[in-house]
């Protein structure tokens, strides 16, 4: 199962890749992976989830001179991660009927409701706020940001499906958490861990430990507990996951690190013919 969520990272770059080179970033994929993996052992240090996206950021800052791209690239992944987490408990809502209720779905919803109007007043703001008052360092990132969104705006299709595959990442979490339940005796529907898991991973973006240690699994226990899962072992299940998550960021950092040295090897020798060239030409002259 370690070997199955480091792989299925592979989608978040994707994803991510694509947000942020829509928005003007330019990576290519092998700097999208040194960059995503970075971010998730920075996950590991850094309170609640988005920390990790700070240090994918400001990785990608390295290779790149358009940073607004970056940010809004990074800002549109979290967005969509966060919808598509929602998504997923709807999914997992539609599984369960008559199992939760009417103030239950009134919750969902609304919170639903909420983050939708949030995002779009954001995004809404970079054109509303008049951009000739402000300095023009900032004038700059702001016209960029606008190019970016605009961009994203002419691609719908793109954007979908970036967010299809950010939900397919979610689903296959799930079933990750899923199979861990199995193994330990925690058999629960698989409609369960659709509605509960998502909530718990959204709680876990509260900056209030690592990582989101220990909030995601209180979360977990009492999502499940109304539905007469065992508090201990889902707790168990749900520390688990965590280990395979410190696990994945470890290993992730390992990655990077050694793509990163292998980079700067591949690219000494044509440093060092560069120089050499330069050197024949002076002599020419």
């Amino acid at each position: 199962l370690l070997g199955v969520y480091l792989a299925l990272h592979l989608l978040g770059v994707l994803k991510w890749r694509l947000l942020i080179n829509l928005a003007g970033a330019d990576l290519t994929f092998s700097q999208a992976v040194r960059c995503y993996y970075w971010g998730l052992f920075g996950n590991i240090f850094l309170p609640s989830l988005v920390g990790g996206d700070l240090v994918r950021g400001g990785m990608a800052f390295l290779f790149t001179r358009s940073k607004p791209a970056i940010v809004l690239g990074s800002l549109m992944d979290r967005v969509q991660d966060v919808g598509g987490l929602l998504g997923v408990t709807i999914i997992g809502v539609l599984f369960l009927p008559g199992s939760l209720d009417y103030r239950s779905h009134k919750t969902i919803w609304t919170v639903a409701a909420v983050l939708a109007v949030g995002g779009l007043a954001g995004l809404g703001s970079l054109f509303v706020i008049p951009v000739r008052k402000f300095p023009f360092k900032l004038k700059r990132i702001m016209v960029k940001l606008r190019r970016g969104v605009l961009s994203m705006y002419r691609r719908p299709g793109r954007m979908a499906f970036c967010f299809f595959v950010g939900m397919l990442l979610q689903l296959s979490q799930v079933a990750i958490n899923y199979s861990l339940g199995e193994i330990t005796g925690l058999h629960l529907a698989f409609g369960l861990w659709l509605f509960a898991w998502p909530l718990a991973k959204l709680s876990a973006l509260l900056p209030v430990t690592q990582g989101g240690i220990g909030v995601r699994e209180v979360a977990l226990v009492s999502l499940l507990a109304p539905f007469g899962a065992p508090p201990v072992q889902t707790a168990a299940v749900g520390l688990t996951f965590q280990a395979i998550v410190i696990t994945g960021g470890l290993i992730g950092g390992i990655l990077a690190l050694l793509m990163g040295r292998l980079s700067s090897s591949a690219s000494a020798p044509e440093r060092a013919h560069g120089k050499v060239g330069e050197l024949a030409g002076s002599e020419a002259e």
